[in-house]
């Protein structure tokens, strides 16, 4: 990223050329996730079978909703303390603007996690930053991410079939989430062995690079997820605070299903949104509802719960990413000043305190 000093001169090539693609495509996003939300209301008003779940909804306690919007927005700043503990060094207003805007993609456009964090790696490199530290550092966060998901199923999972939290406790619905939760989490400590084993066994090239980046970027995730920094409650608090919403729409229904059942339900309903739909509307909806019905949630109090979940999880990124987007294209030609590292920061204040 570049420094006030030696930023480099605005580029009005292929940048400007992803900047209108990058804008179209959350435009285009944007239309048609209200385009849906329209129709899917359309859907609860006008059929008869559906009328219940509209019922619901009308019925729901407010305070809850509130709660609900709070931690949504905790789920956010969660994600930009998630960004800024990986990119220690980038100014804070503007990793904050990134990150958000990352969010935003993520909501409104069919790109997913990693196609999320691949549209804030673009803004970074177009504001100086060395393209192959960026790509290994969203690297680093999209892992970081996904290795706080794994450990949240192998823990529900697992409490769920010991018993030490409630709810139903087949095999089916505890113990297989449990090791999936436990493989892939084993898997990932022990991927940068086997990629270097393999990057061995090749000549130089293509494939070795890959696999050498691959083994660095799941390293230095795991130098994050188990060093003792107080930033980690970012990423943490980016999964819970969103898992919090959920809960808190189902509290406003008049129903509150146990907490191992709600994050088991939305870790593995939210497999769907591989699927490419804008907001993954309709088929998060659907695999979130069909999971809590295996659990033995009732299916109506379950869409009513849902619906509103994924309207709040959805619009608030959606709506905050989309301004700080647009604040991010408005002020890209200006210069930006790189953070000291962390440890320079720590001397800093230690000398300030003694000072004082």
């Amino acid at each position: 990223m570049a420094t006030t000093d030696d930023a480099p001169p605005p580029r009005d090539d292929s940048p400007e050329v992803d900047a209108a693609t990058a804008s179209r495509s959350l435009k285009r996003g944007l239309i048609s996730l209200v385009l849906l939300v329209v129709l899917a209301t359309a859907l609860l008003l006008a059929v008869p079978g559906l009328h219940g779940v509209a019922d619901d909804v009308s019925d729901m306690r407010p305070r809850w909703i509130a709660v609900a919007v709070v931690l949504e927005v905790l789920s956010c700043l969660g994600y930009v303390l998630a960004f800024l503990q990986v990119f220690d060094r980038a100014p804070l207003r503007f990793g904050a603007r990134v990150a958000l805007s990352e969010l935003a993609f993520g909501s409104a456009v069919s790109l997913g996690g990693a196609g999320s964090i691949a549209v804030g790696a673009w803004l970074l490199v177009e504001r100086g930053g060395e393209p192959t530290r960026v790509a290994q550092r969203s690297a680093v966060l999209f892992l970081l991410t996904s290795a706080i998901n794994v450990i949240t199923l192998f823990l529900a999972g697992l409490g769920l079939w010991i018993g030490v939290l409630p709810g139903p406790r087949s095999p089916l619905l505890s113990v297989i989430p449990a090791a999936v939760g436990a493989g892939a989490f084993v898997l990932f400590l022990l991927l940068p062995r086997l990629t270097e084993r393999l990057a061995q066994d090749r000549a130089h090239g293509r494939v070795r690079t890959v696999l050498m980046e691959m083994a660095t970027s799941i390293r230095l995730t795991k130098q994050i997820l188990f060093s003792a920094d107080w930033r980690i409650i970012g990423a943490i608090a980016f999964l819970w605070c969103d898992i919090g919403v959920l809960a808190a729409c189902f509290a406003a229904a008049g129903h509150a299903p146990p907490l191992a059942v709600i994050v088991l339900a939305y870790q593995i309903g939210y497999l769907s949104n591989v699927i490419p739909i804008p907001g993954g509307i309709g088929v998060l909806d659907g695999s979130l509802v069909g999971m809590f019905v295996l659990y033995g949630i009732p299916a109506a109090i379950s869409t009513a719960a849902t619906v509103v979940y994924h309207a709040i999880a959805l619009w608030i990124p959606a709506m905050w990413g989309t301004a700080t987007f647009i604040i991010l294209r408005r002020t890209r030609h200006e210069p930006l000043s790189l953070r000291a590292p962390r440890d320079v920061r720590r001397r800093i204040r230690r000398a300030r305190h003694f000072q004082d």
